[in-house]
């Protein structure tokens, strides 16, 4: 079997951890690894009573973007070819986990990216509007920059190449670690590719927390990292230090940006 792990960052999934953890059994007998993100409910009891399932705890809750880093960390100290990342709200489903593998076992990607939109399925649930919008708008705006082809830049179920994510600059705690990974992707000219996955949403009313449940800061925060990332990337390219960027660029620094990341594609990631 291919040496894959399962990892699904959580924080606070009392309610949904038990049947997700028997679900995924039921769909693969791969390893599972459990980032219990600072959960302050019975996560952490629940997690003690399966001792077949590895378990990463952060004392205090650090984000999902470092809870993904910390998984391909994981899966590269134990000899792991491939991370498979998938919620654990009930709206990425266990039954998909054999199309990830039979994907990767293809050996035809670096990252293959489950999409909601990719195909429209009958039956699939009604995202909540603003969410729709910004994951539209984002996208569009990936693709346009990095020479992409993707339909849903924010899906978090997605296998991962252990050897490729080694070779990419994560540093995003945050719900906005994707903006980083997709310039991160292209710089390393990592090969992508989508698989359709259906469109779940259990529970519409569920919030990011602070700032970001404003749809306009979010969105704004998420242009910010992204700028961020192509800054560093291009700076990588050069052999400098990657820094931080303040402020936010205007239409000419886009355009600027534009050709930078074409020219970053250009040469072998290191």
């Amino acid at each position: 079997m291919l040496p894959a792990l399962i990892a699904m960052p959580i924080f606070n999934e009392e309610r949904h951890l038990e049947k997700v953890l028997r679900e995924v059994r039921a769909a693969t007998p791969a390893d599972i690894l459990v980032i219990n993100d600072g959960s302050t409910d019975s996560t952490a009891a629940i997690l003690a009573r399966h001792r077949d399932v590895q378990v990463c705890h952060h004392a205090r809750n650090q984000g999902y973007g470092q809870s993904l880093i910390d998984a391909f960390h994981w899966a590269a100290q134990r000899d792991y070819e491939w991370v498979i990342t998938m919620d654990c709200d009930e709206q990425h489903e266990p039954a998909m986990l054999p199309e990830f593998l039979a994907a990767a076992a293809r050996d035809h990607a670096d990252i293959i990216s489950g999409s909601r939109y990719l195909n429209h399925a009958p039956g699939a649930d009604v995202p909540p509007p603003d969410r729709r919008q910004i994951n539209r708008e984002i996208t569009a705006r990936l693709n346009r920059r990095l020479g992409l082809n993707l339909t849903d830049s924010f899906c978090g179920f997605k296998a991962h190449r252990v050897s490729a994510m080694q070779r990419l600059r994560l540093t995003e705690p945050g719900y906005a670690f994707p903006m980083q990974l997709w310039v991160e992707a292209v710089r390393c000219r990592l090969r992508i590719v989508e698989i359709p996955v259906r469109l779940i949403y259990t529970d519409p009313n569920r919030h990011f927390g602070g700032a970001l449940d404003d749809p306009k800061r979010r969105l704004r925060h998420y242009l910010r990292v992204f700028e961020e990332a192509l800054a560093a990337a291009e700076l990588a390219r050069a052999g400098a230090a990657p820094r931080r960027v303040i402020g936010r660029p205007g239409r000419r620094q886009a355009g600027r940006w534009r050709c930078r990341v074409a020219a970053c594609c250009q040469d072998p990631c290191h």
